[in-house]
């Protein structure tokens, strides 16, 4: 039945992503602020968690995961900084079960770049350069989630759930955007064995664009940009991604959790392990260790790229990921370092194009 369910959401999407391109051409990376992933255990793990979610971030990873929240309120917060903390990225969520079948969350997320200096009048109309004209100004995505899930009434230990969210993005005084899209996800347990299911705007996401044409003029006159448009669509095309997971009990206190993860997008060939002009595959590797389940160890692997050296020489290179939690009397702190820096020099020049990220994430859960 988890297959039937599988093979139902790729003919959907399917059928969105042949919609989508009849109508506009959408870019390939659209909306990438919601899929830098959330919550310190997740980012530890290498970003997966459709099958293994259980916490109050499942309104972002997979709403059926919600069915499995340990108390009546949880809440979770997250704060990183990526590029060397040039980029903040924000996240906030609240679940609580409605029912014994039931529950619903609400999250949150803005990742921005904050105080961009806008020098455009740092020259006045008399040729001297006069500091008090600088503006500064955000560039900021945000999103707000609406999660459902319920368990089903038909397969015994069938989760599903739905999140419809909000999106706007500005960019200081020059746009803005609003979009609304769609998720649906699914989690089963057989054996032992855990499957997640979790289709990412499964009826294309829509952007519109509102641009201020003014803000540009005088630029587009010294570079002979006609390209001044008042209104945009951006389309981001359906993807979905395929979890298996599997518990493991060593000792009586030790326990282990290894999980993958299989992201599917539809939009063109991808530089990941697997593409084509059709279909990409992006795999996730995510492991888990456990004492008491107090203390936690992770560890992931993900972003499979074939990279271009100095030589002119092509190579498979990973992002490694690793992270730490605590959990006591309901209150979980989690650390993850990720995007770890590669300084390995070649041909004489180190290759530190990665900066490390510091993600750290707190949640509480309480009756």
């Amino acid at each position: 039945m988890f297959y039937k369910i599988a093979r139902l959401c790729c003919v959907l999407l399917g059928l969105a992503c042949l919609q989508a391109n009849a109508q506009v051409q959408a870019p390939k990376y659209s909306n990438e602020f919601l899929n830098i992933g959330v919550g310190g255990r997740a980012l530890g793990m290498g970003n997966v968690q459709s099958a293994v979610v259980n916490d109050a971030t499942a309104g972002f990873w997979n709403p059926a995961g919600l069915l499995q929240l340990p108390k009546k309120h949880n809440v979770a917060l997250m704060h990183s900084e990526l590029f060397a903390g040039i980029v903040k990225n924000d996240f906030a969520t609240y679940a609580a079960p409605l029912d014994s079948s039931s529950a619903f969350a609400v999250s949150v997320i803005r990742t921005g770049v904050d105080d961009i200096a806008d020098t455009r009048n740092l020259v006045n109309e008399y040729g001297y350069i006069n500091y008090d004209n600088i503006r500064l100004f955000s560039v900021s995505d945000y999103a707000l989630l609406l999660s459902y899930a319920r368990k089903s009434n038909l397969i015994k230990g069938l989760r599903l759930g739905g999140s419809a969210k909000v999106i706007y993005r500005n960019v200081g005084q020059f746009a803005n955007a609003y979009g609304f899209g769609l998720d649906i996800g699914a989690q089963l347990e057989r054996q032992g064995w855990q499957f997640g299911l979790m289709a990412k705007d499964i009826t294309t996401t829509f952007n519109a664009w509102v641009h201020n044409p003014d803000e540009f003029r005088e630029v587009a006159a010294i570079t002979g940009d006609t390209l001044l448009v008042k209104s945009s669509v951006e389309i981001t095309l359906p993807r979905l991604i395929m979890g298996l997971a599997r518990r493991i009990q060593f000792t009586d206190k030790v326990g282990a959790l290894v999980a993958m993860d299989l992201d599917f997008t539809f939009d063109g060939q991808r530089n990941v392990l697997v593409g084509s002009d059709v279909l990409s595959i992006d795999p996730h590797l995510g492991m888990e260790v456990n004492y008491n389940h107090l203390v936690f160890v992770r560890a992931g692997l993900n972003n499979v790229q074939q990279v271009r050296n100095f030589d002119y020489t092509q190579s498979w290179k990973f992002q490694p990921n690793f992270g730490v939690g605590i959990a006591s009397n309901g209150l979980n702190l989690d650390l993850a370092l990720t995007r770890i820096a590669d300084t390995t020099p070649t041909n004489n020049f180190s290759s530190n194009a990665r900066l490390s990220s510091v993600i750290v994430s707190l949640g509480y859960s309480f009756d």
